[in-house]
């Protein structure tokens, strides 16, 4: 654990200090452990971890846009929209409790309307699957159609947010379909894939579309869905990794568009450059400290919610 700043900004302490809860009535939070916030920037084949300076007690459940979803620890199954650049952040009204392995979080920006919505999947004993969406300008909880029984086996992989929906692998491996509910009708679909999903492939966003990174022998191959209505996958790229056999697609670079990997084997971290069609090991900054848990995309801006969203 990297030691903590002196201008430190506890996500916590911020939310006592919101909700004028009397100093008797505070829970204590000082001597619980904290997880802090960072960011990995990539520039020029180089990998650097930058500090927000922000500590929290919960996880980062998904993100958007700029903002972050955290799970609130100072409420059982509570949540926290905010964005680490400038600190804002709103405490968001409880939704249904379940454990964290049986429940998943997407967090998407309906692009025709403009709102923010929190999408919560999650599987009772039985293992259906229910769902039910927080549009942040109501800040209510409301209970829509869940995906059909038996499509999910776990809920290990955070959703992809590309082409106007979310976008689920619903199992650890061999996965034939993914589970796709689009933002706009809130309805959920099975979308085929043009092969089986093994433990290193991956769905991302790239360039807006929704792409699909399977491994194929010695190959790395590039599938692309540019429509959920009537659209079809077309393998775009294929990248040859020699003997390397174990690299897990992670993210797309936003400005130069570079692929980025990690090595499951090592924890390192490769670019692939797709106008020279080279990939690279990305050049760690030795001062950086090592990164561990969850890796989840995200662009640092000023955007905030509109007025009568908070």
């Amino acid at each position: 654990m990297p030691p903590e700043q002196p201008n430190n900004f506890c996500v916590e302490t911020s939310l006592l200090q919101s909700e004028s809860v009397p100093i008797f009535g505070q829970p204590t939070i000082s001597s619980a452990p904290k997880f802090f916030i960072q960011f990995m920037e990539f520039k020029e084949g180089k990998g650097k971890i930058r500090e927000y300076n922000l500590s929290c007690l919960g996880h980062i459940r998904a993100t958007c846009n700029g903002l972050i979803l955290l799970g609130n620890k100072l409420k059982k199954g509570g949540l926290v929209v905010m964005n680490p650049v400038t600190r804002k952040l709103i405490a968001l009204p409880l939704g249904t409790i379940y454990p964290p392995q049986d429940e998943s979080y997407g967090f998407v920006l309906n692009a025709a309307t403009g709102e923010y919505k929190v999408v919560h999947l999650f599987r009772d004993e039985l293992g259906y699957v229910s769902c039910e969406i927080l549009n942040l300008g109501s800040r209510m909880w409301r209970e829509v159609n869940g995906p059909s029984f038996g499509l999910f086996g776990w809920f290990g992989y955070t959703p992809v947010s590309a082409i106007g929906a979310l976008h689920w692998v619903p199992e650890i491996d061999h996965n034939d379909h993914i589970v796709s509910m689009e933002v706009a009708t809130e309805k959920f679909h099975t979308v085929p894939l043009p092969k089986s999903c093994r433990t290193y492939d991956r769905i991302i966003e790239m360039a807006g579309f929704l792409c699909f990174v399977t491994h194929q022998e010695l190959d790395i191959d590039i599938w692309n869905l540019k429509s959920l209505n009537g659209g079809v996958w077309m393998k775009q790229y294929t990248i040859s990794t020699g003997s390397v056999l174990d690299m897990v697609p992670m993210f797309s670079l936003r400005i130069s568009g570079d692929l980025i990997f990690k090595r499951d084997e090592d924890g390192s971290f490769y670019a692939y450059d797709f106008r020279f069609k080279v990939m690279r090991k990305v050049e760690m900054d030795k001062q950086g400290f090592p990164l561990s848990g969850t890796y989840l995309p995200h662009v640092n801006s000023l955007i905030w919610l509109r007025t009568q969203d908070v």
